[in-house]
């Protein structure tokens, strides 16, 4: 009987601690402190933004203002070792409707401008050749 005694004093203590500390959490008012202005240092550096800029051959232009522009790149296989062509298509803005179907341009990534547009044509690193 002895140790149930000792753990219902426990329980006692414990229950009265808490009460304890609940009473010393009270909200204290702390006075008003009032700070130095601290002054800014000008920054004179300007982080300039890392424009992603891409190569690559168009394979649509039948959108209004709108291309599709292939762009492969050769990526070594991390086990084998071979290199592998990989490919991705970006739908890019051309505002003029210049470029055409073969052609080589150069775009840049963009704030969106459409749900899947937001890279622009920034220039037309070769024309295709019209074969007859």
């Amino acid at each position: 009987m002895g140790d149930k005694e000792k753990m219902e004093d426990k329980s006692k203590k414990t229950k009265q601690a808490t009460v304890k500390t609940a009473a010393k959490k009270a909200p204290v008012k702390a006075a008003p402190v009032k700070a130095a202005p601290v002054k800014a240092a000008p920054v004179k550096a300007v982080a300039k933004k890392i424009e992603r800029t891409v190569t690559g051959k168009v394979t649509s232009n039948k959108m209004d203002k709108t291309i599709t522009v292939l762009v492969e790149r050769k990526v070594k296989h991390p086990l084998y070792g071979k290199y592998i062509n990989q490919s991705n298509k970006f739908h890019a803005h051309d505002e003029k409707n210049e470029v055409n179907e073969g052609d080589v341009v150069q775009i840049t990534e963009h704030k969106p401008i459409s749900k899947s547009k937001s890279w622009v044509v920034t220039r037309v690193v070769s024309k295709a050749r019209i074969e007859t």
